[in-house]
Parts: structure tokens; sequence; C-alpha cells
């Protein structure tokens, strides 16, 4: 399962970054700063909302010098405030200049997604329901998305197409139905080392009828479903699997499908449809 706390995942995704980003030279802090110069920047707030990506931050500034001294003020899942100051880092200026960018391109983002997530959250409050994020992340950036959900209070869904058979619509398409594919799909998880959940999607309450006759999955998302419907639907599955509620769900609508008395909602939107908070690094 991803942890955002082994150092592997998380160094691999800094030095991808770091290569994309530098190359083989940050040419202007070279050509311009003594090498020799050391310096102090502050990371400033200039906008509102949960704070995300302090620990990443940390973590960066270490891979690209580990002689920054890095001083943490206001840590990862706090509400911020413009004007207040997140952290200071010290040291080489030239570290701390090929660091920038990076760290505020993930903070700016990760910050951004955790205000989002969390305003859901709240909206859920007092239902049995969680939030769930979704595959629908940003290329080589969903270490840092998926983080950002969870420190604005969402469940993490399944990491990737590795750690989850998850039967969506093309699938069964392509199976030749619900029958097909989870006689396939039962079959393919005995083979393999690793234990692993099978879950499917259902379209309607006809393809529902046929997941719940043949049993032995882990969870049901109801895909589309009205709160309507999905409340019916919920009273048919009665408590045997888990269920979860997808497709087109906002914020507007997003209480009455956690009224209907479903375990999870997935949510997309958490992850593309996200305005980045302001931050900023200056020298002190």
């Amino acid at each position: 399962m991803f942890n955002y706390e082994d150092p592997s995942y998380v160094q691999a995704f800094i030095q991808s970054a770091l290569r994309e980003d530098v190359g083989d030279g940050d040419h202007t802090s070279l050509s311009t700063v003594p090498a020799d110069a050391k310096g102090t920047a502050e990371l400033k707030v200039k906008d509102r909302g949960v704070l995300a990506g302090v620990e990443l931050s940390v973590a960066i500034f270490k891979e690209v010098d580990p002689a920054l001294q890095v001083k943490v003020f206001i840590p990862d899942g706090t509400w911020i405030e413009p004007g207040q100051v997140v952290l200071e880092v010290s040291g080489s200026s030239q570290s701390i200049l090929k660091a920038e960018r990076l760290v505020l391109n993930c903070m700016q983002r990760m910050s951004g997604i955790a205000t989002y997530t969390r305003s859901l959250v709240n909206i859920l409050d007092g239902t049995r329901a969680k939030l769930l994020d979704t595959r629908k992340t940003t290329p080589n950036f969903r270490l840092a998305e998926k983080w950002a959900c969870k420190i604005g209070g969402a469940v993490n869904h399944r990491y990737g197409l590795f750690d989850m058979i998850l039967i969506k619509d093309n699938h069964v398409d392509f199976a030749g139905g619900i029958k097909q594919a989870l006689e396939k799909a039962f079959s393919y998880a005995k083979t393999l080392t690793k234990p692993i959940e099978v879950m499917i999607e259902v379209r309607n309450e006809t393809e529902l009828d046929e997941v719940l006759a043949i049993g032995g999955v882990k969870r049901i998302m109801l895909d589309n479903f009205t709160p309507d419907r999905l409340r019916d639907a919920i009273r048919k599955i009665n408590g045997r699997f888990i269920t979860e509620a997808s497709g087109g769900i906002t914020e507007k609508t997003l209480r009455a499908y956690g009224e209907t008395g479903v375990d999870y909602i997935s949510v997309g939107a958490l992850t593309h449809q996200v305005k980045s908070l302001d931050l900023s690094l200056k020298a002190k």
C-alpha cells in the first residue's frame, strides 16, 4: 500500500521533479549569486485555507542540500491566514533558490486541494459517509495530490492500478457482462501472491441485482445514482457490502448523498478542479 512516509516514494518524486526543473544547473543563481553566499528566506502566506505540503517541502530542501536548516512554525492541516510565516530556511543562497519553485509549486497546489477537501468533509459532518479521492490526478504528481487530500480530511482510495481490482463499466463491457467480469476477477485474484480486494461499479439496479446474486466482492460502487435511487439500493444491499457513491457529485449535492447512509463518496474534483493557494518564499 502507498505510504507518504516511505522515504523511497518521496525521494523518487523529488528527484524526478528536480531533474525536470534544474536540468544541468540553475544557471541564473550560479551566475549571479556567489557560491559561498549564505541567506535566510521565509515562506509567507498570501491566501486563506488549509496548509498542506510542509513535510514535503522540508524533504525537498534536504534533498537539494542536506546542510539547509529548516524551522517549521505551522504544521500541515492548519488553517492559515495572510501574513503568517509557515517556515524559515537558512543556508546556501544558491540551494535555497534551487529549491524555491519546487517547494512553492507543491505547497500551493497541495494547500488548494486540502482546502477544497476540508470544505467537502465539513459538508458531510454528521453523516456516516467518508469522502474519497480518485485516480483523476496530475501525471507524476499523484503522491502530492493524494497526500493533500489526506491532510484535508479525505480517505485515500486506491493509489493506482496495482492495489485493488476495481471493475468499472468499460471492464464489464469488454469482459461481456457482470458475471463474466467477476468470474475472471475472482480467478485472477487467486493467482496473486498478495491479498487484493475486488470492487465493482454498477450503473443501474439490474447490474446491482446481478452483483448481489453472485457476491464475493468487498465493495459496490453505485455510479450516477440519484440520492433517492441510492437510498433504495443501500436498503437492498442491507449492509452485506461496503457501498460507495460516485459520478458527478458536487458540493451542492454532496449532503443529499451523504444522508442516504452510503459508506463512501468519491469526488474526482478534489484533485482536478482546484485553485492553488497563494504562497511566497522571500529573502529575509
